[in-house]
């Protein structure tokens, strides 16, 4: 059982470290969102969504940002960094194409409509698939509750608990991109939006068919930091809080009011914000981008090269002490949830890392392209 809880507590960053106690006690408390969180696990070996053979061509880089060649030190300097945030180590990267939004849901519809894809958060679990994954004995779920469906935001009222996070993330069936928060929703007038819910799987695929591909993480933190040398934010070194708003993330006190200082609750339109010195818009906020690389967290340990390293594709397997069970893919630059009291998310060197049958309500990606 301990397995499972710690595969559905996928998303949750590190800043949190639970002992046995707290596990077992999480996992007596919710096996039902245990069961639930399961019913995603490796449902891509039965969607229909592998049909992308009608791909994008697509034209002289549209929409697209040259990112030169990098010679930089990767990780974080300051007095927020993370374990797996260090050490800092010299990464060269050749120039590369990358898209200067996250991915839209107009876009992401194209996508659709042209492939016939159905996403992770669409597709109906299988039992007789899933309960291979689990201990032997779990009973099965009752029907209703093997349903698709993904996990939605919900802000807990009063609570100041910022470790219960439990409290703030329901499931909700039929929740997926083209209905954000369940059955009756819609993202009509959402066009500019980033897609959301989206698992790595779905992000992948995507690229494919674009003729593009997911970012490697070092591709992604060179890019979000837009020239700028050992600055801890896209924009440089003003908090968060400083000054004019900079990107869409939680305004107020986490998770109880949100202000809306920066004019937005939920996602906002790609462009809201000013983009970086690479011209790329929200590297910081709105949602979690997808990268290609596994999650280690000793990976930038085994990085540290005297002379560098060169094009990093990531390790060559995840692992992550505190889900030693749960496989994950590493996420970039924060999202509308993020604040400062809580998740720093949006810093230029912040590691998140999910399982990649993840697709939360504030989950996306966007595209690079090698340069030709």
């Amino acid at each position: 059982m301990i397995k499972w809880i710690n595969k559905f507590l996928y998303w949750r960053s590190t800043i949190f470290t639970f002992d046995k106690e707290s596990i077992n006690y999480l996992a007596n408390k919710f096996i039902m969102h245990i069961l639930l969180g399961c019913m995603l696990s490796f449902v891509l070996l039965f969607s229909s969504c592998s049909n992308t053979e009608k791909k994008r061509s697509v034209k002289n880089n549209e929409n697209m940002v040259l990112i030169p060649a990098a010679d930089f030190m990767m990780g974080a300097n300051e007095e927020l960094s993370r374990p797996d945030e260090l050490p800092r180590h010299r990464v060269l990267l050749d120039p590369y194409w990358m898209d200067e939004t996250e991915v839209t849901n107009s876009q992401f519809a194209e996508f659709v409509k042209l492939a016939k894809y159905v996403t992770t958060a669409e597709t109906k679990p299988d039992w007789e698939e899933l309960k291979k994954q689990l201990p032997d004995g779990t009973p099965k779920p009752d029907d209703s509750l093997l349903v698709p469906g993904s996990l939605v935001f919900n802000s807990p009222g009063e609570s100041d608990e910022l470790d219960s996070f439990y409290q703030w993330w329901i499931w909700v069936p039929g929740a997926n991109w083209k209905q954000p928060i369940g059955h009756g929703s819609s993202i009509n007038g959402l066009d500019d939006h980033p897609v959301i819910h989206m698992s790595w799987f779905d992000a992948n695929e995507y690229c494919k068919w674009a003729g593009k591909r997911l970012p490697t993480e070092a591709e992604w933190e060179w890019a979000a930091r837009g020239g700028l040398k050992d600055e801890p934010y896209s924009w440089g070194s003003e908090l968060i809080n400083k000054g004019k708003p900079k990107a869409n993330t939680w305004d107020g006190k986490f998770p109880n009011v949100n202000t809306k200082k920066d004019g937005f609750k939920v996602t906002s339109p790609v462009k809201s914000f000013p983009p970086n010195d690479y011209g790329l818009y929200d590297m910081a906020g709105n949602v979690w981008e997808w990268t290609a690389d596994w999650y280690r967290s000793d990976y930038y340990e085994m990085s540290n090269k005297p002379g560098g390293i060169k094009n990093p594709q990531g390790p060559k397997n995840s692992y992550d002490p505190v889900e030693p069970f749960a496989e994950k893919r590493v996420q970039r630059g924060g999202s509308f949830l993020c604040n400062e009291s809580y998740c720093s998310g949006y810093r230029v060197a912040f590691r998140q890392k999910a399982s990649p049958d993840t697709g939360l309500s504030h989950s996306g990606f966007r595209c690079v392209k090698n340069r030709e």
